[in-house]
């Protein structure tokens, strides 16, 4: 019996499942839309909306505890300053899954997950500076 069996497991183990909700949690408050399979769209819903919220709470504790489970100091910089700011009147629902089809390669089911009231620009984008490069370096390139 399933009974209290919280989560989808993906097919991974518990470390490989834990960096990949986190590597797509820095690739949503990045680029404020992503495409994944469904399974995983429906994955990282609740972990976003939870790091979503504790940003809106703030503090330094918040701050911390985001960051052991962001780990991306640039996404989690946007999540505290423009994201919790955004977000500061709403209630919860931050996330929103579109169903996209199905993938031509292996039928598997397609979605959207978007943050809802995004900023259209951002997909696409780097949030953040180049590391390690100055701008001498990036005008001579």
């Amino acid at each position: 019996m399933r009974h209290k069996v919280g989560h989808r497991k993906l097919q991974r183990s518990a470390g490989h499942r834990n960096s990949l909700l986190r590597n797509l949690a820095a690739s949503l408050i990045k680029h404020e839309q992503i495409l994944t399979t469904t399974p995983k769209a429906k994955e990282l819903r609740p972990y976003v909306e939870k790091l979503i919220t504790l940003a809106k709470k703030g503090g330094l504790s918040n701050r911390r505890l985001a960051q052991s489970r962001l780990q991306d100091d640039v996404q989690l910089t946007k999540l505290f300053d423009v994201l919790a700011e955004r977000y500061a009147d709403r209630n919860g629902g931050y996330t929103r899954v579109i169903k996209a089809g199905i993938r031509a390669s292996d039928a598997a089911p397609i979605a959207i997950i978007e943050l809802v009231d995004r900023d259209v620009d951002a997909k696409g984008k780097d949030s953040g500076p180049v590391q390690g490069a100055d701008e001498d370096e990036l005008e001579a390139a």
